[in-house]
């Protein structure tokens, strides 16, 4: 059902003025573009009628943009569905790293190398403390995101750490202990930040561009670094929807949108330094979209990794190690060997929704009746200022 707010009408609203007043890049402008013509006339779709009632109803295509909020559900459930059926049976650790606000300057003049190095130092630090407290190779899934709640660039990455790994001699090794810290926050927040800034110092030096971004540097080695670490999860099926909430989020969702009048954007956000109570927060609406445009990431990069024995290659070998009475969801698909489930099969048993029933008699299914073709006319431009002239 459509809200009665969206991102993609503030970029009707708004992003005109916006590339007015700024300097988008390609990507930037590309990403807006779809995010207002998604589930729209321009992009095609399907006339579709009820077999049981005959209820007419257009349905329209989604552009598929992962910046976009209301593309990301089904592959959020399709994604939580898979990785139950790969997480290891141990227990898990979520921790959280994160960058100071300072270094950002870096990070909007280079997103790529930012991220890379961000996303290198991360499993460098957990890699040398699993070996260094428990001699360990342990592995990590590591989301991305770029955000805080009032859409500042906020770079920090989620991982969720097993709780197990190979020792130096090839054996299995359950580590950590119950109901505490995996690792001292102290000591892995000092060890992040130096892997971190010595990397990127190295490749700023190597690109020339150290003098450009040495004060920022060298403030950020005087700066306390914060690594947010919680103790052990529950089971892992419960870790895996626990970090599924956290895979396909965008910077803001159209259910966070609550007004937009006057020029101005009304959004809830959470304020964490008074218990994450939820506050509305109202900006210009060029600038709520300037701050979006921010983490719109660059062309094919990945957000979400995979280290150690999370990696796909050695994941499938250490699979072999579990019985199936260990892995039950993998024992359940083995021994029914149902045929493979269609998109639709799969939305609905996953989130019990299934889009092809009829809104109104709630029995019939919709039936494509014709295609609507796409709108290719350059005219139609949700970033193009309209013409005054009548």
């Amino acid at each position: 059902m459509r809200r009665r707010f969206e991102l993609a009408d503030v970029v009707r609203l708004f992003g005109a003025t916006l590339v007015a007043k700024s300097k988008l890049a390609p990507l930037q402008l590309k990403v807006l573009g779809k995010i207002a013509a998604c589930r729209t006339a321009a992009l095609g779709g399907h006339e579709e009628a009820c077999e049981n009632c005959g209820t007419v109803r257009y349905s329209y295509n989604s552009c598929g943009d992962r910046h976009c909020p209301k593309c990301q559900a089904a592959k959020q459930a399709f994604w939580i569905d898979e990785l139950m059926h790969s997480t290891l049976p141990v227990k898990h650790y979520h921790i959280v790293f994160t960058v100071p606000h300072m270094l950002n300057t870096v990070c909007l003049h280079n997103q790529r190398l930012y991220y890379d190095l961000l996303f290198a130092a991360v499993w460098n630090t957990l890699r040398l403390f699993g070996y260094s407290h428990f001699g360990t190779e342990t592995g990590a899934v590591a989301v991305l995101h770029t955000w805080g709640q009032n859409l500042s660039l906020h770079p920090h990455i989620h991982c969720l750490v097993p709780a197990a790994g190979y020792t130096l001699n090839g054996q299995w090794k359950n580590i950590g202990h119950a109901g505490q810290y995996l690792y001292p926050v102290h000591q892995i927040s000092d060890t992040f930040k130096g892997k971190f800034l010595d990397s990127l110092k190295r490749a700023l030096r190597k690109e020339n561009e150290l003098a450009l971004f040495n004060d920022a540097v060298q403030q950020g080695y005087k700066t306390r670094w914060v690594v947010h670490c919680e103790p052990s999860l529950a089971s892992a099926g419960h870790v895996v929807r626990y970090l599924g909430q956290y895979t396909h989020r965008v910077a803001i969702t159209n259910q966070r949108i609550v007004n937009i009048a006057d020029g101005k954007v009304t959004f809830v956000a959470k304020d964490y330094r008074y218990r994450a109570i939820k506050k509305p927060v109202t900006l210009d609406g060029v600038e709520f979209l300037r701050r979006f445009a921010l983490h719109i990431l660059p062309k094919r990069f990945v957000k979400i990794r995979r280290f150690g024995i999370y990696n796909h290659t050695v994941k499938r070998n250490l699979d072999l190690q579990f019985s199936l009475e260990e892995k039950p969801g993998i024992d359940a698909v083995i021994k029914q060997q149902k045929p493979p489930e269609s998109n639709v099969e799969r939305f609905e048993r996953l989130t019990g929704v299934n889009p092809c029933i009829c809104p109104v008699c709630k029995t019939g299914r919709m039936i494509a009746i014709r295609e609507l073709p796409r709108i290719r006319s350059p005219a139609w431009n949700p970033l193009k200022r309209p013409s005054t002239q009548s």
